[in-house]
């Protein structure tokens, strides 16, 4: 069993919570609140699990930078940079030597440098790209090789070349790839074979498969289903997705049925088989699943708690085992494994 160090971007409280899970009993304990001030949402951290990253949504819109003590559980602001727009989404590329950003309100995605110290530079010129209405996420593949970006307004994924050297996007042929009107693609994950891509419908709240070519970026849709719960009769809201760390199920968050979807993996071709729904917190947005696979954190924005639900490692059944009260509005949950004590 492996502890965890948590941390909640709280937007309407302009905090990040660092909470500490234990694991053999899945209860969260706070660590610290720090105060960062402002609207703060999206999150990512750096690949060697050192540095996170927080964006400010809210005037003056920054991405602030943390070093990350795992076994002191704590973290330390480094600085803040800005960012050309209010962004929805952060991720880091396989080197962590750039930070990808998306923007739903400018419909650009951007590229920032990351220093030496692992933070992003103040002054660090951002390179914009325009996309499709209301970009919802940018996420390097796997092999660090090519960008996509969902955009929920145009109902595309934007396929981008990307030069790891200089940070460069370069639009693939052809440059998106089209999905069904209406649905609004918002969050993807890659599975760790690099051959699958899951991606979140917000405005239908459908879950889609699809191949993906690792050696040209060729996508193919092979699976779409639906991730809302029987009889729900009122508007679709997905937000979130997430594997777990096994790659054997996957989660989908719904904010207007305050659930959570289940789905289990067809280990052979990467496609889903639903397992079940779950209640969860009121209006879940981000979640997380714990480095070990034994659970799940939902926050809850109407709640104000994340809650924690245990992951039956043979079904990939939910069951909610604690909640702890955060700040106002957590929307995102970043978790990663805490050094034992010695």
């Amino acid at each position: 069993m492996e502890d965890a160090l948590v941390f909640v971007s709280c937007a309407d409280s302009g905090e990040l919570h660092l909470l500490r899970l234990t694991s053999d009993t899945g209860q969260l304990h706070t660590e610290q609140v720090l105060a960062l001030g402002g609207q703060l949402m999206p999150m990512a951290l750096s690949p060697d699990r050192t540095r996170l990253y927080v964006a400010r949504r809210s005037d003056p819109l920054a991405v602030v930078t943390l070093a990350v003590d795992a076994t002191a559980r704590r973290a330390d602001v480094l600085g803040e940079a800005s960012l050309p727009a209010s962004m929805a989404y952060l991720a880091t590329d396989g080197t962590g030597r750039w930070l990808l950003s998306a923007s739903y309100g400018a419909d650009l995605v951007a590229v920032q440098p990351i220093g030496a110290q692992g933070a992003v530079a103040p002054g660090g010129a951002a390179a914009v790209y325009p996309t499709g209405r209301h970009a919802h996420s940018a996420l390097a593949s796997p092999d660090n090789r090519f960008v996509l970006a969902a955009s929920l307004g145009g109902g595309q994924l934007h396929r981008y070349r990307f030069d790891a050297d200089t940070g460069a996007l370069q639009p693939a042929e052809p440059a998106v790839f089209p999905l069904p009107t209406g649905t609004g693609p918002r969050h993807l994950r890659f599975n760790a074979a690099g051959n699958r891509i899951y991606l979140l419908d917000e405005l239908d709240a459908a879950v889609h498969v699809l191949a993906w070519d690792a050696a040209t970026g060729a996508l193919q849709l092979l699976q779409s289903l639906p991730t809302l719960p029987p009889g729900f009769t009122g508007t679709p809201w997905a937000a979130d997705l997430h594997l777990s760390p096994d790659g054997r199920w996957l989660y989908t968050s719904e904010r207007n049925s305050h659930t959570l979807a289940g789905f289990a993996v067809h280990a052979a071709t990467g496609e889903l088989t639903p397992i079940g729904h779950w209640p969860t917190q009121a209006q879940p947005r981000g979640f997380a699943i714990t480095p070990d696979g034994r659970h799940l954190l939902a926050a809850g924005q109407l709640s104000h708690r994340v809650g924690v639900h245990a992951v039956d490692s043979v079904s990939g059944a939910l069951t909610r085992v604690g909640e702890h009260a955060v700040g106002l509005n957590p929307n995102w949950i970043t978790v990663l494994p805490m050094a034992a004590q010695p």
